[in-house]
């Protein structure tokens, strides 16, 4: 990746002091210091309850001083790349792990998962004759929603490295917002490695990174007013492109309050319940200046789902002359326990997803934009299947996500030609398209 231009020495960021976010206002006279603070102001969930607010306060402080992880002129470069992939002239591939840990988070890792995803960017490039944009699941991911508060053993539910330890003892469980901390500084440094990365040709080219919005104290931390779109907004420090998740994308909620703000990508996971209305309630909200590649829409609806569920979403927003970016997250709703008790996915539930996201694009006339993965570069036995994949018996050898199940890096190779496969019998006419 090129060398960034560095933020403007302009003040702590938001998180104690509002005072950088105040500035032009927007049309219904609010700057966006009174924005955020409304936003803050609503209902998150998600959220972990810390035992001493005090210190979690002094934490936040300290976070709204410390450096940026990613550069404003990169964020802007990644706006431009995708607006290509929702005109149809370009395709987005995000992967990596499910959640950073601590553990994992090494150079050896980071090398692995950033080798994996240049090589199925590869592949997708060379077949479809387009250019791929990658964002990695990278600097940042250390934030997991969970369904249940308590785990079968009582104690508080893991929820990512950021808030607590997977080990499982209640003092490890307790949050601890000094995590905060810990995962800005990893961030930071593997920031450095994906740059550089970037510069020796490892990774073909620009890698941007992505996670999840989540821990709103920590979201909060990095943001700086953005002037230069059609509305005054905020940019995050924190990651080039942020998703807000299913469990958090309560309309009235804060996390959705708080995406509308940040001028950096938006992704918007979207399960089966969604409905037409629905989505396009979200996209007038996230995109109301219908920006291309302002938004993406992840759609984890289950193989079994996708032919039926899709389609009049995607005529709902098209219908609205949005320019979103429709993008398939085949993972999370083919999520299954295996009889051994781990959680599972099985490669053939993974691909009819995908060909099902296809076949939907292929009848409407869009553009199948991308996907969404969970995927790693180490020798994994998470996913069962692929040729010579792992069967259910083969789980417990390598299985060690912090959280849910990921593709290994033979089983990415070969998803990567099949969606290839795919994507060449769903394009139209590419004569025109610049090389």
């Amino acid at each position: 990746m090129r060398q960034p231009t560095r933020w403007p020495a302009c003040g702590p960021a938001l998180a104690q002091d509002p005072a950088p976010a105040h500035g032009p206002a927007d049309r219904t006279g609010r700057t966006p210091a009174d924005r955020l603070a409304d936003a803050l102001a609503r209902p998150a969930a998600q959220q972990p309850h810390w035992p001493d607010p005090v210190r979690a306060g002094r934490i936040r402080a300290l976070l709204s001083r410390a450096e940026p992880i990613v550069a404003p002129d990169e964020t802007a470069r990644l706006r431009h790349e995708l607006a290509a992939v929702a005109r149809g002239e370009a395709f987005l591939l995000q992967g990596g792990d499910c959640a950073e840990s601590f553990a994992e988070n090494t150079p050896a890792h980071q090398r692995a998962n950033l080798r994996t995803l240049a090589e199925m960017a590869d592949v997708l490039a060379r077949r479809t004759r387009l250019p791929v944009v990658k964002v990695a699941r990278m600097a940042g991911q250390y934030a997991k929603p969970r369904s249940r508060d308590v785990d079968d053993q009582g104690l508080p539910a893991y929820r990512g490295d950021m808030v607590n330890s997977a080990e499982p003892t209640r003092a490890a469980r307790t949050p601890d917002p000094g995590r905060m901390l810990r995962v800005h500084a990893e961030a930071v440094r593997t920031m450095a490695l994906v740059r550089a990365l970037g510069r020796d040709g490892t990774t073909g080219g620009d890698v941007y990174v992505s996670h999840e919005a989540l821990l709103l104290d920590y979201e909060r931390s990095s943001l700086r007013p953005d002037t230069d779109g059609p509305e005054p907004r905020l940019t995050s420090g924190l990651g080039h492109f942020l998703w807000i998740g299913e469990r958090t994308r309560r309309p009235d909620g804060a996390h959705i309050a708080f995406a509308e703000l940040l001028s950096n990508p938006i992704g918007l996971k979207i399960g089966p319940t969604t409905t037409p209305e629905q989505a396009a309630a979200y996209v007038r909200r996230l995109d109301p200046h219908a920006e291309p590649g302002r938004l993406t829409l992840i759609s984890r609806m289950g193989c079994a789902r996708v032919r039926d569920v899709l389609p009049p979403i995607v005529e709902k927003v098209t219908a609205d002359g949005h320019q979103v970016i429709w993008q398939c997250d085949p993972m999370h709703g083919n999520t299954y326990t295996s009889a051994g008790g781990l959680k599972t996915r099985r490669w053939d539930a993974i691909t009819d997803e995908i060909a099902g996201f296809f076949d939907v694009h292929r009848m409407l006339g869009t553009h199948p934009g991308g996907l969404h993965l969970e995927v790693t570069g180490d020798p994994v036995t998470e996913c069962v299947g692929g040729t010579g994949g792992p069967t259910e018996s083969d789980l417990p050898g390598r299985y060690r996500t912090a959280c849910d199940p990921r593709l290994n890096a033979d089983q990415a190779r070969e998803l990567a030609h099949v969606v290839a496969a795919l994507a060449v019998g769903a394009a139209p006419d590419r004569k025109d398209v610049p090389r």
